[in-house]
């Protein structure tokens, strides 16, 4: 008789007992890992950053009172630094939708815009114009097939937002 016939005879007379239950940890099988090979951009820290407008720096003093208006139009836009090239459009989407909505990669300063403020007295004011906008650190990674991440480039930008506007501060010179 082959042995598996003899295996289940004897089963079957109830000389040997049947185990029930899972299979020998050598039978189990464990399924490797495997994820989309996936490129991202993550935004590791940001923080408000004022990116001021070329040409629009006023200094005024001492004392009394300073007036200032927008007369020309300029773009403010992105900086970048990095270790190695990474596509500027995942930095932004990532920035986006990590820190703020009005990231944009680059701001007009329109014209028109007047502000006024009083100089303490023997002080010295200064006004610039800019973009409210922030400063983040980055990374830009792979997701690999074994699931580990791969970082590729970090670094940091300086990005405007829609929000522009006056700064003011005064100096003792």
């Amino acid at each position: 008789m082959r042995k598996r016939a003899k295996l289940a005879a004897l089963v079957v007379a109830g000389i040997m007992p049947v185990l029930a239950g899972a299979a020998p940890a050598s039978a189990v099988v464990t399924p490797k890992r495997s994820c989309p090979v996936d490129y991202g951009v993550l935004i590791k820290s940001h923080k408000a950053y004022r990116l001021p407008a070329k040409g629009a720096y006023f200094k005024d003093g001492p004392g009394g009172t300073m007036t200032a208006s927008v007369t020309k139009a300029t773009t403010i836009t992105y900086s970048l630094s990095t270790s190695l090239e990474v596509s500027a459009s995942y930095l932004f989407a990532s920035a986006k939708a990590s820190v703020s909505g009005s990231i944009t990669k680059s701001v007009a300063v329109t014209t028109g815009h007047t502000y006024s403020h009083n100089i303490s007295a023997r002080k010295y004011g200064n006004l610039q114009y800019g973009s409210n906008g922030y400063q983040v650190s980055w990374e830009s990674n792979r997701t690999n097939p074994n699931c580990s991440v791969t970082t590729l480039a970090s670094g940091t930008a300086k990005l405007p937002a829609t929000s522009v506007g006056w700064h003011y501060w005064e100096t003792s010179s």
